[in-house]
């Protein structure tokens, strides 16, 4: 595989308060030496473009466009990947606002799409093996609802909106689960078995559609992995998913 990865580019896109680190190191196990930019002119001559995010989409979304990054993001031809926070800012609007924060999440002392300002770092347990049972059927979920009218506008580089989780079975929905298969011939989803284990930390997702490739579940079924075009999104942590996350990795990087 690291020879197929020679000639990758790779950008970081720092979108928000995320741990560039953990993702930089999981990129170099794979072969890809990716650079942590905001430079428009770094990230418009990369081959792949990674945008992990980790807070609110609001502040986010603050943070990309004071600095340009909304305009750049906007206009890549190249493959672009939205990691937890980062893919429901490809989106057009998220209901996560500050209005719609507790006031623990809006001073940064909650859980948003991961750890807040000033929490402790969250001990990962290691992913289940492919004997863990899968969790007991669930009654009927309820579907996602919109809680309030005040929004956040998004990147729009996908259709559709974020919305919280339903508060059942807990919220935020956190630790490992797993996803199902919609598109299982896309290439991002090359060597990755239906059932696949993954790591999750986030209270907010958007609803299956058609550019879904991968869902899971938690309360409600959510996106959780997407494509369009250039534009890609898991609503997951790839960089501490073990093998799994590896492979999803790499197989974003052979993505032309």
């Amino acid at each position: 595989m690291k020879d197929e990865l020679v000639t990758v580019r790779a950008v970081i896109v720092p979108g928000s308060g995320a741990n560039f680190g953990s993702l930089h190191e999981a990129c170099r196990r794979i072969g890809v030496a990716a650079e942590i930019s905001e430079e428009a002119t770094r990230i418009r001559a990369a081959t792949h473009v990674l945008l992990p995010g980790v807070g609110a989409a609001a502040h986010a979304m603050s943070a990309l466009r004071t600095r340009g990054l909304d305009r750049v993001l906007a206009g890549l031809t190249q493959p672009l990947l939205g990691i937890c926070l980062g893919m429901q800012l490809l989106f057009e609007s998220s209901e996560e606002s500050p209005e719609a924060l507790s006031p623990e999440l809006a001073r940064g002392r909650g859980l948003g799409e991961g750890a807040g300002v000033g929490q402790p770092r969250a001990v990962i347990p290691e992913a289940p093996s492919r004997r863990y049972p899968a969790s007991p059927p669930q009654p009927s979920p309820p579907t996602m609802k919109s809680l309030g009218e005040r929004e956040t506008t998004c990147l729009g580089l996908l259709p559709g909106r974020v919305l919280r989780l339903p508060a059942a079975p807990s919220w935020p929905h956190m630790g490992w689960n797993q996803i199902s298969l919609d598109q299982p011939r896309h290439p991002l989803l090359a060597g990755i078995d239906t059932a696949a284990w993954f790591y999750f930390v986030h209270g907010y997702a958007a609803a299956p559609d058609a550019a879904t490739l991968a869902h899971s579940e938690h309360g409600t079924p959510f996106a959780a992995i997407v494509a369009r075009g250039n534009v890609h999104g898991v609503q997951f942590h790839p960089e501490k998913s073990a093998s799994a996350g590896r492979r999803l990795l790499a197989n974003f990087f052979a993505l032309t």
